[in-house]
């Protein structure tokens, strides 16, 4: 059972896949639920509590906020930021929540949203409950949700039949490792991508998957240019300068070689990218929101700087990344609060290097080398956001994922396929690497530069 590659890469709002997009879909959830079991109109009051790493860095990640919306109705992958702001605000003006946008009940953010900071619950550290209270002060419903990482969320019971996003199926090649994702290829006589494309025909047509690879890449795409031509102050206390505009009006008038002109417009895209991230504007998540600027720099250095780029080859590229990306959720994790930066960087690394080299035509066995290279550099990366935001150091260490993977990308491509550690190997070592990693490390922001950075 593997998840769909539309399951990795999916359209959200930033700042964080885990802490805003996550709680935001359990929310909504938890909200539908209601509705179903024809309790809504009985609710009187609606509270929620945050665990673990949410607990911690919740409100630096707009928690808070994400469940005010997913309450209200708004999902990830359809909101749009100016209407969000406008609910918010009168939510905080009137102190009254529209349930699914059409049950009033007093909602306060200080006094129904509890986060917990030294408390976590048994299955991940970021957990949340909800409960929903009639006008008796009775408990209608209450329910526990996780945010694994890359805007999945289960509930316990999910955790123990490997929820998704969309339900698993049982797909003409499945593969559960690098090793046997090579086997399946070498034994259908197809590329990465081709496998993959020929698996998502469990949940849609070849045609349907291609069109919505380009229609993300779109989303990509139009994050880009509009981080490169968006100027002014992040939001929130650290008050950050956006840097992308000014970084590509630099080079747009300088006469650079053009190898080093590319590389760096690449980190100027990945900047532009999670700069819109931390705007709580619209990204991908590729695979996390925290993470979302390197597989569309990488995949923007090919397009716009290849002459051989076309849409078959932005497809291959995806779908290649994709499949990488499902190794190391089923593997690992891609949740910064449970393996660091290296499960959201060095995954985004390790995804875009295999990405890019399906794209420039590598064969399988060099995709895996470059996918492994990708992570191999990235482990022990720690996830220590100072002020619990997606700015420090997130933003940059985007950029440097992004030069990696291009690295790791023609490193491989110089290579024939053959090479000392596996990527099945340096995913067992990043996910060894994650449990072992002090919890101070976890996006937690009590350690690392998050302790020796003013936050204010």
């Amino acid at each position: 059972m593997i998840c769909s590659v539309l399951d990795i890469f999916k359209i959200a709002i930033g700042p964080s896949s885990s802490h805003t997009m996550g709680p935001m879909i359990a929310a909504g959830r938890f909200a539908a639920k209601l509705d179903s079991s024809k309790q809504l109109d009985r609710v009187a009051l609606i509270d929620a509590e945050f665990f673990g790493s949410l607990g911690l860095t919740g409100r630096g990640h707009q928690t808070d906020r994400a469940v005010v919306l997913g309450l209200s109705g708004q999902h990830p992958s359809t909101a749009q930021p100016e209407h969000c702001r406008a609910l918010l605000e009168a939510v905080l003006t009137t102190r009254i929540l529209r349930v699914l946008d059409r049950h009033d009940v007093p909602f306060d953010l200080e006094r129904h949203l509890t986060f917990h900071q030294r408390e976590s619950l048994p299955l991940h550290t970021n957990g949340m409950r909800f409960r929903a209270l009639d006008v008796d002060g009775s408990v209608l419903a209450c329910e526990e949700f996780y945010s694994i990482g890359g805007g999945f969320v289960i509930t316990a019971e999910g955790a123990s039949t490997g929820e998704t996003s969309t339900a698993p199926r049982d797909v003409p090649w499945p593969f559960d490792s690098g090793e046997s994702l090579l086997h399946r290829c070498n034994e259908s006589s197809l590329k990465i991508h081709e496998l993959v494309l020929e698996n998502e025909t469990c949940w849609r047509s070849v045609a349907e998957t291609r069109g919505a690879l380009l229609d993300i890449w779109h989303v990509m795409e139009t994050c880009i240019r509009r981080g490169l031509s968006t100027e002014g102050e992040l939001p929130g206390p650290l008050r950050i300068a956006r840097r992308a505009a000014a970084l590509r009006r630099d080079l747009d008038s300088t006469a650079e070689h053009r190898s080093v002109d590319a590389m760096a417009r690449l980190s100027a895209y990945a900047i532009a990218v999670n700069e819109e991230n931390a705007a709580g504007h619209q990204v991908v998540t590729a695979p996390t929101n925290g993470a979302a600027g390197i597989v569309p720099a990488v995949l923007a250095y090919y397009a716009w700087h290849h002459d051989s780029a076309n849409d078959d080859r932005i497809v291959d590229f995806l779908a290649t990344a994709g499949a990488v990306g499902m190794l190391y959720k089923r593997n690992a994790s891609i949740s910064g609060a449970e393996m660091g930066c290296q499960g959201e960087v060095g995954v985004a690394c390790s995804m875009a290097a295999a990405g890019l080299t399906a794209a420039l035509g590598g064969s399988n066995e060099q995709i895996e080398n470059a996918a492994e290279i990708g992570m191999e550099h990235n482990l022990g990366l720690t996830c220590d956001p100072v002020g619990g935001l997606v700015q420090i150091p997130c933003i940059e260490r985007n950029a440097m994922g992004a030069v990696k993977a291009v690295n790791a990308a023609q490193l491989a491509l110089r290579g024939n396929g053959r090479h000392h550690v596996t990527l099945d190997q340096v995913i067992a070592t990043m996910r060894q690497t994650g449990l072992d990693m002090a919890s101070k490390y976890k996006e937690t922001s009590l350690g690392g530069l998050a302790v020796n950075v003013p936050s204010c």
